[in-house]
C-alpha cells in the first residue's frame, strides 16, 4: 500500500472526502502512478498532484481512474461535483508564515511604573457586570428547559440553538436524538442541519447525519437510532428511499438524495 503524504490542513473538508477515496480506490487497485498513467490520458505528474490534494482532477480523470480500476464510477462523480463547487469557491491559500520570535535577552525591560487602582477596578466591575448580565441572559432563556434532544447534551444544544451557534457534534454511547421535522417553503427540515451537499457514507457522524436519520424516518424509512452516525441500518433505509425515488441504490446520502428527502 502506497505511503502517503499528508494533505493540506487548508484543504477544503469536501474535497478532502473525494482525494481520500481516489487514494484508497488506487491502493486496492494495486497500480502506481506510472501504471495509471499508461492507462489512461493522464500523465504521472498529474496524478500526483490529483491525489496530494494539490490539483483538482477533472471529471474525466475520475471516470478514467474508476474505468482501469473496474468500479462504478457513480459514488465518485457525485463526490468530484461536490468538491468541484467547493474549489471553484476559491482554491485553497497557503498558510501565512509566522515572524521569527525574537529571544527574550533582545527585548529590553519595560520601564516601570506606578500601579494605579483605576484601571483595575475598571476592568473587576467590566467583568461583573458581565456575569450580571450573562446570568439574566440565562434565567430568560432557561436552556435546561424546552430542548429536543435526548441525552447529557440537551442543555448545551438549546443554549446554543438560543444564541444561534451549531454546538460541535460529540456523540457519547447510547445517545439519540428526539426530531422534529417542519415544512417550510423549500422543504422539510428537522432542525439539525440545512445542508443540500453533504456525503454521508458509511461511519459518517455528525448533525448532518441526525438530519438525514430524522427525515427517513419522517418519510417512513426506519434508520434505526437517532445518534448522529451512519451505519447499516441508515444506509438500508437510504437505499429503500433511493429505490423509491428512482435514484442510483447505493445506501450513501448525496445531494440528490437530500432532495428526496427535502421534498
Amino acid at each position: 500500500m502506497s505511503r502517503w503524504k499528508g494533505l493540506p490542513a487548508s484543504l477544503d473538508q469536501r474535497v478532502r472526502q473525494l482525494v481520500v477515496q481516489l487514494r484508497r480506490l488506487k491502493d486496492h487497485s494495486g497500480l502506481s502512478l506510472a501504471s495509471l498513467a499508461a492507462k489512461t490520458a493522464y500523465s504521472r505528474s498529474s496524478w500526483e498532484r490529483y491525489l496530494n490534494g494539490k490539483k483538482l482532477p477533472p471529471r474525466e480523470a475520475v471516470e478514467a481512474l474508476a474505468r482501469v480500476c473496474g468500479t462504478d464510477p457513480t459514488r465518485l462523480l457525485a463526490l468530484h461535483e461536490v468538491a468541484a463547487q467547493a474549489w471553484e469557491a476559491g482554491p485553497p491559500q497557503p498558510e501565512a508564515e509566522l515572524p521569527e520570535a525574537v529571544p527574550p535577552e533582545a527585548v529590553p525591560p519595560a520601564p516601570a511604573r506606578r500601579r494605579g487602582p483605576g484601571t483595575r477596578g475598571l476592568v473587576a466591575l467590566g467583568a461583573l457586570a458581565l456575569l450580571v448580565v450573562a446570568g439574566a441572559v440565562l434565567l430568560l432563556v432557561r436552556p435546561w428547559q424546552d430542548d429536543g434532544a435526548a441525552g447529557p447534551d440537551r442543555g448545551v444544544e438549546a443554549a446554543a440553538r438560543a444564541r444561534g451557534a451549531v454546538p460541535a457534534f460529540t456523540h457519547r454511547a447510547g445517545e439519540t436524538y428526539a426530531c422534529h421535522v417542519r415544512r417550510t417553503g423549500d422543504g422539510l427540515y428537522a432542525g439539525r442541519s440545512r445542508t443540500a451537499t453533504a456525503i454521508l457514507g458509511n461511519g459518517t457522524s455528525g448533525w448532518e447525519a441526525v438530519e438525514a436519520q430524522c427525515l427517513l424516518r419522517h418519510r417512513g424509512y426506519d434508520p434505526g437510532p437517532v445518534d448522529g452516525i451512519v451505519g447499516e441500518n441508515t444506509m438500508r433505509a437510504a437505499k429503500r428511499l433511493q429505490q423509491a425515488a428512482g435514484l442510483p441504490v447505493d445506501g450513501i446520502v448525496g445531494p440528490d438524495t437530500w432532495k428526496a428527502l427535502r421534498r
